[in-house]
């Protein structure tokens, strides 16, 4: 029952509740289902180590820091109190995974939910390209009296695409979600998450079956992908690429393999005709800088949740997930983020290094009211949290690189993946295979010395952007 009203849970955030209860979404069918979903993990809560988390730390820190940085940014005391409940639906995706997909099948199940929301976007995308764009182009096909385009109304008639202009000044269709992945590089994002995630359902030996559950949708994604026509999927996709190859072949021929990617994709006109350069990025590097000159005149908690626009002459946000978070949260809120980007990369990787995973250990069962059910363990080997470590490992990976170009510091996405996360390190930690993470004390200093080194990253990249022009 929790594990269905998760995934009901999830998919009306990603879908919005219009589109899955149509009519009835006025009734906040949403509310309810996280009203019983809380009833139902509170009595989990008490022999959970989910609230032992460095994670958690960070999410109660985002809170205080979101409700400080408009009290102290904005100075609107209103403001502040309404700003608090901001991350409580992340830390509660969060807590959700960890107390309920605690085992492999239940993350098949959540990764079927996530490759469920991509397919269903795709789908509408793919049906609105085939019949809302002129076969002789990618125009829209809604003219004004004029007889010139009217994108926004295009755009209303055609929710899953968006109509944009490239490089040439020529109109182009981009493929995007409703909600949460309303953006073509939102969708984009979410779906090179999910493409690594979709092998989890690998099975070796199988070729049948391989080649329906995981080739078949991870074809499908990529040409999700193509379609959200975004330039930070195709580098985050390159970035995947990388990391997934220099395991095998080295490197060196890693890197040869993934220029050649990406050359075949921008030959194929992935980005939709539009470049990927310092010139073409000047915009957005621009919006860097001020974020930057932001978090200096306002070093400590920023100018704001949700303020950064007001701040910029364009009225956009910076384009980056750091930025966005250190000019609108301050040193502290960035440090609150790091903090839960250090604690889940650092127990990715771990489960994901065979030298830090042993073979494991015999469980025994602890003794309970019901002895038939605490001794249906799930058996996994060292190999598989090895696979699953290094599937999360891309899929942050796929995150990290277009959230570089994204100003998506705080979406849902983020905190699921970090959830995974740590019910793999869990798994893995409950059969002996892997020593406990590391001490409070020691994951404060790192995370410190996190968040500085990507400021200055952020500032390295300006500066050698700046010599460039």
């Amino acid at each position: 029952m929790g594990l269905f009203l998760i995934v009901l849970y999830f998919v009306t955030y990603y879908l919005t509740p219009p589109v899955l209860f149509g009519p009835f979404a006025v009734a906040r069918v949403e509310v309810i289902i996280a009203v019983l979903l809380s009833l139902i993990s509170l009595p989990r809560l008490k022999d959970s180590a989910v609230l032992k988390t460095p994670q958690l730390l960070a999410l109660i820190g985002l809170a205080f820091s979101g409700s400080l940085s408009v009290l102290f940014g904005v100075h609107w005391v209103s403001g502040a109190i309404r700003a608090f409940p901001a991350f409580f639906p992340c830390a509660f995706a969060y807590i959700l995974v960890c107390l309920h997909c605690n085992s492999k099948k239940k993350l098949q199940v959540l990764v079927g939910m996530l490759l469920f929301v991509c397919l269903f976007v795709i789908a509408h995308g793919f049906i609105d390209l085939r019949y809302g764009v002129r076969s002789s182009g990618s125009l829209p096909s809604v003219a004004t009296q004029e007889g010139e385009q009217n994108q926004e109304s295009w755009n209303i008639d055609h929710p899953y695409l968006l109509a944009s202009y490239n490089s040439s000044g020529k109109l182009f269709c981009r493929l995007r979600g409703l909600g949460l992945i309303h953006d073509p590089n939102d969708f984009g994002q979410l779906i090179v998450c999910v493409i690594p995630l979709v092998f989890i359902f690998w099975r070796s030996k199988k070729m049948v079956e391989n080649a329906l559950f995981v080739i078949l949708p991870a074809c499908a994604l990529l040409y999700g992908a193509f379609q959200t026509h975004s330039r930070g999927t195709l580098l985050a996709l390159v970035a995947m690429m990388i990391v997934a190859a220099r395991r095998r072949i080295g490197t060196l021929p890693a890197l040869v393999l993934a220029c050649g990617l990406f050359m075949a994709a921008m030959a194929l006109n992935f980005t939709g005709g539009r470049d990927i350069s310092a010139d073409a990025g000047a915009d957005r590097t621009e919006l860097w800088n001020t974020g930057l000159q932001l978090l200096k005149s306002h070093p400590l908690f920023g100018v704001g949740l949700g303020n950064i626009a007001d701040y910029t002459d364009t009225h956009h946000t910076a384009h980056n997930s750091v930025v966005v978070c250190a000019a609108e949260l301050g040193f502290v809120g960035l440090y609150f983020w790091c903090l839960f980007l250090f604690s889940s990369v650092k127990d990715a990787l771990t489960v994901a290094s065979q030298a830090k995973v042993s073979e494991a250990e015999p469980i025994v069962p602890e003794e309970g009211p019901f002895p038939a059910a605490t001794q249906r363990i799930e058996i996994v080997d060292k190999a598989e949290i090895n696979r699953l470590g290094r599937l999360l490992v891309l899929s942050f990976t796929g995150f990290l690189v277009a959230g570089w170009f994204l100003s998506r510091a705080y979406i849902m996405t983020y905190f699921l993946l970090g959830g995974m996360v740590e019910v793999v390190f869990g798994m893995a930690l409950q059969r002996g295979m892997i020593e406990p993470r590391l001490r409070l004390p020691r994951v404060l200093f790192y995370t410190g010395g996190l968040a500085i080194s990507l400021v200055l990253m952020v500032y390295v990249m300006l500066r050698i952007t700046n010599l460039m022009h």
